[in-house]
């Protein structure tokens, strides 16, 4: 006959829980998503634009692209920008997820860093043509050198107006010093 310890007892309660756990019913798989009737986005080079919606005035328009990325056509190593983009719209303004779909496009192509901030300006000229544009690529170190380039394009006849100079004021936190 089997004693009664707290080792036994652990042993039947094991063996317990194991029964009424085969017992139980198997919760149901989670559902699975459906594929979507329109495709997740993918690269493009097809830039889209909209009208204006304050063409009568200059306004900046600017974007940052932290995360661009293409590779060296020489050695096939990544590179990797941070784009700065400038923008007085004239009669359209670039729509924003196809700059996306675009800038992802040069992802698996080699460009020379000079080459792609260019050709990057011309597209977007090409589409909206803009009063002003500028894109400064900040390119991350390559061999301990640092790449910074800077494009402009503005539009034939166009002329900023004049800056205006606002007085400065130094801060003021409400506390005394």
């Amino acid at each position: 006959m089997a004693k009664n310890t707290p080792a036994s007892a652990t042993k039947m309660a094991v063996k317990t829980a194991a029964k009424t756990a085969a017992k139980k019913p198997r919760a149901a798989a989670p559902a699975m998503r459906e594929m979507p009737p329109n495709p997740p986005s993918r690269p493009s080079k097809e830039l889209h634009a909209f009208p204006n919606p304050a063409p009568e005035r200059d306004y900046v328009i600017q974007f940052q692209v932290p995360e661009f990325t293409c590779h060296c056509p020489l050695t096939g190593q990544p590179d990797f920008a941070h784009f700065t983009i400038d923008m007085i719209a004239d009669q359209y303004c670039v729509e924003l997820k196809s700059l996306k779909m675009y800038f992802w496009s040069y992802r698996d192509e080699g460009a020379f860093h000079e080459k792609v901030t260019n050709t990057i300006l011309e597209d977007i000229v090409k589409v909206t043509k803009p009063r002003f544009i500028r894109i400064t690529a900040k390119w991350y170190v390559r061999g301990g050198i640092y790449t910074n380039v800077v494009v402009e394009h503005r539009k034939k006849g166009w002329k900023p107006e004049p800056r205006v100079e606002l007085p400065t004021h130094g801060f003021e936190s409400g506390l005394l010093r």
